[in-house]
């Protein structure tokens, strides 16, 4: 072979440049920046940004799996916990609804990577 990462790999920073938050960086301030050539990756690497994938369904690398299952379990739990403190401004089932999210989330991504729980 000649040394091509075949694999589809998770942004080590799972929500950096989520379309989600480009977009509503966009719609609040009417500037977002460009897109990274390469990225560091759940597993280590660097390659090409356009060879890593935030859905679930399109991750090929185990490794990113996990290490993206990890990221979205830890930011279900953080944001539960933030979203109970007093004088949030968001409501309940605001809150409820994007841990639901990321949960759903890391439950994908360990489906298929042989680490069901």
């Amino acid at each position: 072979m000649d040394g091509v990462d075949p694999h589809i790999h998770v942004e080590q920073s799972t929500t950096r440049y989520d379309a989600r938050v480009r977009n509503l960086l966009a719609g609040t301030f009417g500037l977002v920046g460009d897109l990274p050539e390469t990225v560091g990756t759940g597993c280590g690497v660097r390659v090409p940004y356009a060879m890593t994938s935030s859905r679930p369904e399109s991750v090929t690398c185990l490794a990113c799996r996990e290490h993206a299952r990890a990221q979205h379990l830890r930011l279900a739990e953080q944001m539960a916990r933030l979203g109970t403190t007093p004088g949030s401004t968001v409501t309940a089932a605001q809150v409820d609804g994007v841990v639901q999210h990321h949960r759903d989330l890391a439950r994908r991504f360990a489906e298929g990577s042989g680490d069901n729980d």
